[in-house]
């Protein structure tokens, strides 16, 4: 049969007069272009991988504009055919999202050593512009713990949020300005995949560490310690708890452990059924109202029980006079406005896209970028600090039945009424109840499952993820993020620097070459060494495979010599080799004169177009790409040069 090796490979050894028929095709040149072509084309799938312009194809000038508009403005693709049923629904979800708002903000404001105030500040300014920007139905943006946690571990150490706070305010709205500009740049200038380095295992171990973190700061509020640790790490956390316990309070114990039991059934309810999605999502709110009825009727706050105190009403005023741009803590403001965006960014479009996929619609990642972006700059001008989509607010919302971004403009509005109108009832709210909301939060970001999984699939990266958690717990937040980082860049360098190479056998009685460690009946053709290079060739692994490859070498001449078989061709599957620079070139070039004195010589199978066009200029002697040494596939290869020693030996 043809394209089928016909005899065994026992009667290839003991008969050389075989023959073994089989077709074979040329291997084309590809097309040539010019080198703006190839910049043009490289560009666009590096910045353009969705040609976000092909909707404006063949659209008169008029199109263009609306389509450009709404392109900018998703709001104005959806607007127009919005309707009452989707008001409904969207009105159920904001006022559902809201009441988990209102708590969660000012809790993650104290966590970020801000005035509780500012978490309502960023729970109604920056939901209106994501509405208007934003490309997701289902995210609902506000502050954050992990970012919140993240700012004032940072901004503390060159900062006392008690002994200068106007310091730290204009800190704080200076690095969630240069926050968001770094996150709208990146969707300008469609540098998303920067994002990227920030691989699953990373994210779950830091967002695990964190939680514990952001739990063991909240003991200061749940045992009603006055004197507590600014630092963040886990022993000088629980060396304080323990060095301070004359100061715990059994009542704001027993409260703040009710209200903590209370609140996570309520959360357990919810996951097992998600119907009851309400349960969970207004238990914070009836925590936060009962807390404080009950510190107002019996005067608790005259008996340990420390609460938030009185709260400035109205909505946001201007901050633009407190962003600085100068002056020695720049580089501090730089680098948290870096870290928190990164990491708010990461999490916001996870959350998007999560959300997308289970309603059957696209996030497109770049427009997120500018709307989260743009929802930080313009937060910082109207005090606001960092906020993003928020994974528990986002699921309640989705859960809630929220239709459009509209459910964020109700719950802005919601959020608008409270500071207008409702800010003196929060005068007597007990901070433990607010750590206990954070506490009950965060405990949905340590992924248990999830570390299990990446145990079972990759234990380097599982390795990353443990990195991330336990320098996140033991060194610091940013530092156990940094270790994190830098141990998959080093997995990523590693990768590139030692690719994976192996030896190919055939199958018997077929003409398919595969990994024979992975298949066991593949068998070696006699005086053939077939291996494929499984990645792009480089300066970074040339030398490297050079000396792999003889390594390969040396191993099939010891193996062999006890058959009495000598090598005779080393074929290279290049199938997987996306691309090569000029060492890669270079790489063939010495390859081939080193098997030439050996007697042996280089077949290649099938380079890809990029590939085959270096090696065609590089190959001034026209040597190392022969049709003789050339083929679409291993089985044409190895046919056609088998054929080859045939006819010698007879």
């Amino acid at each position: 049969m043809e394209g089928k090796f016909e005899e065994d490979i026992g009667s290839h050894h003991h008969d050389p007069c075989v023959e073994i028929a089989m077709e074979i095709h040329k291997v084309e040149t590809p097309p040539k272009r010019s080198s703006l072509q190839k910049l043009k084309n490289r560009l666009k799938e590096t910045f353009f991988p969705d040609d976000p312009l092909r909707q404006f194809k063949g659209q008169s000038t008029k199109q263009k504009w609306l389509l450009g508009f709404q392109y900018i403005f998703p709001i104005l693709q959806w607007g127009p055919h919005y309707n009452l049923n989707l008001f409904k629904s969207d009105v159920v979800s904001g006022l559902t999202i809201a009441s988990l708002a209102i708590p969660q903000g000012i809790s993650y404001a104290k966590l970020a050593n801000l005035p509780p105030i500012l978490g309502l500040y960023s729970s109604f300014v920056p939901p209106l512009v994501y509405a208007v920007l934003g490309s997701s139905r289902d995210l609902a943006v506000g502050p954050v713990s992990i970012a919140s946690l993240l700012m004032g571990s940072m901004l503390r150490q060159e900062a006392s949020p008690n002994l200068d706070p106007i310091l730290y305010l204009q800190l704080a709205f200076t690095s969630t300005f240069f926050a968001g500009l770094f996150q709208a740049s990146l969707g300008f200038l469609r540098l998303g995949f920067i994002i990227d380095f920030l691989s699953k295992a990373t994210l779950i171990g830091f967002m695990a560490g964190a939680a514990i973190i952001v739990s063991l700061q909240q003991l200061k509020a749940l045992l009603g310690i006055t004197h507590f640790t600014k630092e963040m790490g886990l022993v000088p956390v629980m060396s304080s708890v323990f060095h301070n316990t004359k100061e715990w309070s059994w009542q704001t114990i027993l409260m703040g452990f009710f209200f903590l039991v209370f609140l996570l059934v309520t959360r357990h309810i919810s996951i097992k059924k998600p119907k009851l999605f309400w349960v969970s999502a207004g238990a914070p709110l009836l925590s936060v109202v009962v807390s404080t009825l009950f510190v107002f009727v019996f005067k608790a706050q005259r008996h340990g029980i420390s609460v938030i105190g009185k709260l400035d009403h109205g909505l946001n005023p201007p901050s633009w006079n407190m962003l600085h741009f100068h002056g020695s803590h720049i580089g501090l403001v730089l680098k948290t406005g870096l870290i928190t965006g990164i990491i708010s960014l990461t999490e916001g479009i996870a959350v998007g896209r999560t959300f997308a996929a289970l309603k059957n619609y696209q996030v497109d990642g770049n427009k997120e970028m500018i709307a989260i972006g743009v929802m930080n700059v313009v937060g910082s001008t109207t005090s606001c600090y960092i906020t993003t989509g928020a994974f528990s607010r986002s699921a309640v919302n989705h859960n809630a039945g929220a239709k459009t971004a509209v459910s964020n403009i109700i719950m802005a509005v919601t959020v608008m009424v409270t500071l207008l109108f409702l800010m003196p009832l929060f005068q007597y709210t007990p901070n433990l109840v607010l750590g206990a909301i954070i506490v009950t939060a965060v405990v949905g970001l340590i992924d248990l499952p999830a570390a299990y999984q990446i145990w079972k699939v990759d234990k380097f990266d599982f390795v990353v993820m443990l990195s991330a958690f336990f320098g996140v717990i033991f060194i610091s937040v940013e530092e156990g993020l940094a270790l994190a980082v830098g141990i998959s860049i080093f997995k990523m360098v590693l990768q590139m620097t030692r690719p994976k190479t192996v030896v190919l056998g055939n199958i018997p009685g077929t003409d398919i070459f595969r990994n024979k460690h992975q298949y066991k009946d593949a068998v070696t053709i006699p005086g053939f060494l077939i291996l494929s290079i499984q990645a792009p060739i480089s300066f970074a692994n040339s030398n490297y495979l050079n000396e792999r490859i003889l390594r390969w070498i040396l191993d099939y001449e010891e193996e062999e010599t006890k058959s009495h078989s000598d090598l005779r061709f080393v074929i290279l599957d290049l199938a997987a080799v996306s691309a090569i620079d000029a060492n890669g070139v270079m790489f063939f070039q010495e390859l081939r004169r080193v098997l030439e004195k050996k007697g042996v010589e280089l077949v290649l199978v099938n380079p890809v177009g990029e590939v085959m066009e270096k090696l065609q200029k590089a190959d001034g002697t026209h040597d190392l790409l022969q049709p003789s040494n050339l083929y679409l596939t291993v089985g044409e290869a190895v046919s056609s040069r088998f054929s080859s020693m045939k006819v010698v030996s007879c």
